[in-house]
């Protein structure tokens, strides 16, 4: 691995990204970043108004200028940060079978949400869609209005990088991740 390494890790939502992201980013002793701090405004609940996209894009470079010892971005960029590609080393992709993911993810909304999405609860609608569109990710047939990412609009994405892509099965254990991922 270079030094002052730029390291990109995207895949499906549940896919090991965020958490592979922290491994990196601690071994190597460098800044991890997640996407989702740079797209979302902060709200309670979170994950309900999203930035606009200069804003992101301003917050994200500001980011990256305070850790020149390197860092480790973990999500999507897909659609919007077009004009990050050139910053970085490489790039990850991720990928996990649908039904390891939605379980992943139902824990995730359990441990942040707790109740507010159940049958009921204040959430449950929101919770619901977010597992659609994330159970939709390899056919790109959302039940909902959400939009983003999908299997072949990542592919094409990727496709365009001018850096190199490492894929890596997001089903194994992170530690294993890290390892193949230093390499």
């Amino acid at each position: 691995m270079k030094p002052n390494p730029r390291i990109h890790i995207t895949g499906a939502s549940g896919s090991g990204v965020s958490t592979l992201g922290a491994e990196l980013a601690a071994e190597l002793s460098i800044a991890h970043l997640d996407t989702d701090d740079f797209y979302w405004t902060p709200t309670e609940p979170p994950f309900q108004v999203s930035r606009e996209i200069p804003e992101r894009l301003r917050l994200l470079h500001a980011a990256f200028a305070a850790g020149p010892e390197g860092w480790v971005l973990s999500g999507s960029l897909d659609g919007w940060g077009d004009s990050l590609i050139p910053l970085f080393d490489r790039v990850i992709f991720l990928s996990a079978p649908t039904e390891v993911r939605l379980a992943r993810l139902a824990a995730r909304e359990r441990r942040r949400l707790g109740s507010a999405i159940d049958p009921g609860g204040a959430l449950h609608p929101h919770h619901l869609d977010f597992l659609a569109y994330a159970a939709a990710y390899d056919t790109g047939e959302f039940t909902s209005d959400m939009t983003g990412r999908y299997r072949a609009r990542h592919e094409a994405w990727l496709a365009g990088l001018p850096c190199p892509l490492l894929r890596l099965d997001g089903a194994l254990p992170t530690a294993t991740l890290a390892a193949l991922a230093l390499t």
